[in-house]
């Protein structure tokens, strides 16, 4: 059996006055002058993805997995995160297929640093780097995100469902 489950997120950026923290997208420390405004360290990418798989298979969100008002995910890598959504998923028996995902952003240029991205989601996901996909669009000045006021993602992520034959 396969599921198909769609995340999305979106974080503002910090203040530049603010921004002490680094931008991390898909688990990749990308440069720029700014941050993303969040609890954990607001990468919108695997919060995405995250949101994909909880849905699809435990029919939850991220904020119902891990709530910002819980000090412990205080600057929470999202890869760990990712990672405790991986084993839930598994436990629920099944397995990640495939996760493509989108990031909406005007700036930074992001295909500098895509590959690390499909890397470390590949990692996290335990999947073949091929299963993983990470595409970047700007939404030509039009919203939030072409005034560079934000990053947003979409992700969709295939599972399986793991059947065992006695």
């Amino acid at each position: 059996m396969l599921k198909v489950g769609i995340g999305f997120d979106a974080h503002a950026f910090a203040t530049a006055s603010n921004s002490g923290d680094k931008l991390i997208l898909g688990g990749v420390a990308v440069p720029y002058i700014r941050s993303l405004v969040a609890h954990s360290d607001g990468d919108v990418v695997v919060h995405a993805v995250i949101d994909s798989l909880a849905g699809v298979c435990l029919g939850k969100d991220i904020g119902q997995l891990f709530p910002d008002s819980d000090v412990k995910y205080k600057g929470a890598d999202s890869i760990k995160l990712l990672e405790e959504v991986v084993s839930l998923v598994n436990k629920e028996g099944y397995k990640v297929s495939n996760t493509d995902v989108v990031i909406i952003a005007q700036e930074p240029k992001m295909s500098p640093h895509v590959s690390a991205m499909c890397e470390r989601l590949a990692h996290a996901l335990n999947v073949e780097l091929s299963s993983v996909s990470v595409k970047a669009t700007t939404t030509e000045y039009l919203g939030f995100t072409g005034r560079k006021e934000g990053i947003a993602a979409v992700a969709v992520s295939m599972v399986e469902k793991v059947v065992f034959y006695s």
